[in-house]
């Protein structure tokens, strides 16, 4: 779509000064003022109503028959209403709009803005300075009924385009400026974010970075591995025998020994056998990193957290040490005395364990065999007292002599009776039986007597033998005891020969020849990262704020 000059008049070219205005081509030189008003007069005779209304009238139905017959849709009829509307025609019909339309000279299918349809004139034209009355009305009314086009001026007659802005340029123009005032305001506050953005982010980003690659002095890194292993397992059975040996059974050593190495005791201990307050204390440290020159053991605990790192992985069992020091070979006696240190703390665990296990063995193992002696004593002291050291073998002796006493003197009485039963026995031999059955039952008397003193009263071999089968059995009880606390004692010293741990180095410390810290890259980095955070939490929190304030 093409736009239209805003200008009303302009000139598009100068005549040349060689040729006269009478010898200037008749198209292109100006008009005289005699011409123009006879064609003004011209354009009111004919834009005059005609005295005969018949031929006029016969001529519009002749050029609205014509029209019609132009196939025109009922879009562009409506568009020619509505143009003839806005240039003060009063047409009949959307035909006669199409017909009064171009009986003007204005084209009403133009695809044009509606803005520009009707064009104001302009009162500061400088061709119509000169015209006023009837002929400025005259040419009003020519200017009407022909196609302005652009005309030659003659040299010394300049025109200029009017300062009077149509409704879409001044728009344009209000559009242009906002727009401009919107880039200034962006601008603007795009350099105060750089600015603020270099104040609180690159400026400490720069300085952290200078003290990184310039000021930080270098440290070295020595690095250890060392495991906490439990001796093997001779006749372990069970869920005991299952976890021994693995890292499940030391998992608690290994944190022990962890804590320990990250303990103020054992930064004490290594501040007293290789000086470790001292090592910081120096002046070739930069002074972010370096202890006062008689620090306190809190001052000295923080430096020694920063620079000794222990770690442990219960996946592997493995702990792992990192030792940071100005100087490679302090860093790697530090490490090697941290792990003598964590080697004497396993062995006193291990020694600790082992001591609490076969305590309570031990203990039970002595008492049992204190009862055990003085049950041997009491059975001894009840032999001595009966004179016998066993009075049921007494007992059982005279048992069997009185039965055999009783079976002699049964033999010797049947003997006697049979010889009584003879006519004229043999008298030798009747009174020689005779005093055989009187000695036994003597011996027989005799016996049951022993055996009566033996079976009767306090002292008596029967109640000494029950005493003394009451302290036999009190032994007998004693050794099963002692027996017990004996294997129980073995027991728990094979268990805790079993509990025993060692320390053993996988990766021994070794010098570094090149520092490790600072990362002066990856700390740079860092630094600018949380810089930017805070200052992108600052910023929002603050926008929040100014929100609500202005809400």
């Amino acid at each position: 779509m093409t736009t239209k000059p805003t200008a009303r008049k302009f000139r598009i070219k100068r005549a040349s000064p060689g040729l006269s205005a009478e010898n200037a081509n008749p198209s292109e030189r100006p008009l005289a003022k005699d011409e123009e008003v006879a064609e003004q007069k011209a354009a009111e005779k004919d834009a005059a109503p005609k005295k005969d209304d018949a031929t006029a009238t016969g001529n519009v139905a002749v050029e609205l028959d014509a029209i019609r017959r132009e196939g025109l849709t009922g879009r562009q009829l409506r568009m020619a209403r509505r143009v003839a509307h806005k240039n003060g025609l009063a047409p009949t019909s959307d035909f006669d709009a199409v017909r009064l339309l171009r009986k003007r000279g204005i084209d009403p299918f133009q695809r044009s803005n509606m803005l520009e349809l009707v064009v104001p004139q302009n009162q500061n034209d400088p061709l119509q300075d000169g015209k006023t009355g009837a002929e400025g009305e005259t040419a009003k009314g020519s200017d009407r009924g022909r196609v302005q086009l652009p005309q030659t001026l003659p040299m010394g007659r300049e025109t200029l385009p009017s300062t009077d802005l149509n409704p879409a340029d001044l728009r344009n123009r209000q559009i242009s400026e906002i727009q401009r005032d919107i880039t200034a305001r962006r601008r603007r506050k795009m350099g105060m974010l750089l600015v603020r953005l270099a104040f609180f982010v690159f400026l400490p980003t720069v300085l952290a970075g200078w003290y990184f690659y310039a000021v930080a002095t270098p440290m070295y890194s020595t690095k250890s591995e060392f495991l906490i292993l439990q001796a093997d397992n001779q006749g372990g059975s069970g869920i005991g025998g299952l976890l021994s040996g693995t890292q499940f059974a030391t998992s608690q050593d290994s944190i022990a020994v962890q804590s320990y190495l990250q303990s103020k005791d054992a930064m004490l201990r290594l501040d007293a056998d290789v000086g470790f307050k001292s090592h910081f204390s120096q002046q070739d440290i930069d002074p972010i990193q370096r202890l006062a020159t008689d620090p306190s053991n809190e001052q000295a605990y923080k430096t020694y957290k920063k620079n000794i790192k222990v770690g442990y992985d219960p996946t592997e069992g493995v702990l792992r040490m990192e030792v940071i020091a100005a100087d490679p070979q302090v860093s790697a006696a530090f490490s090697q005395a941290l792990i003598n240190y964590a080697e004497d703390r396993v062995n006193a665990l291990s020694q600790q364990k082992r001591g609490d296990q076969m305590a309570e063995a031990q203990a039970s193992f002595e008492k049992s065999d204190k009862e055990r002696r003085a049950a041997q004593e009491a059975l001894v002291n009840l032999q001595i007292q009966g004179a016998t050291l066993d009075p049921e073998a007494v007992i059982a002796g005279l048992r069997a002599q009185i039965n055999q006493v009783e079976l002699q003197l049964l033999e010797k009485e049947l003997q006697l009776a049979a010889l009584l039963d003879n006519a004229r026995p043999n008298q030798s031999r009747v009174d020689g039986a005779r005093g055989d059955v009187r000695r036994l039952n003597d011996q027989l008397a005799d016996l049951n007597a022993r055996m009566t003193d033996a079976s009767q009263g306090e002292n008596s071999l029967a109640q000494l033998s029950v005493r003394i089968q009451m302290a036999q059995a009190d032994l007998a009880t004693r050794d099963m005891l002692l027996q017990s606390a004996l294997q129980q004692m073995e027991q728990t010293r094979m268990e805790a020969n079993r509990q025993v741990r060692y320390l053993t180095t996988s990766v021994e410390p070794v010098p570094s020849e090149e520092p490790s810290y600072p990362r002066k890259f990856e700390n740079t980095i860092v630094a600018f990262l949380i810089f930017a955070g805070i200052y992108l939490m600052i910023s929002l929190t603050a926008s929040i704020l100014r929100e609500q304030v202005t809400s």
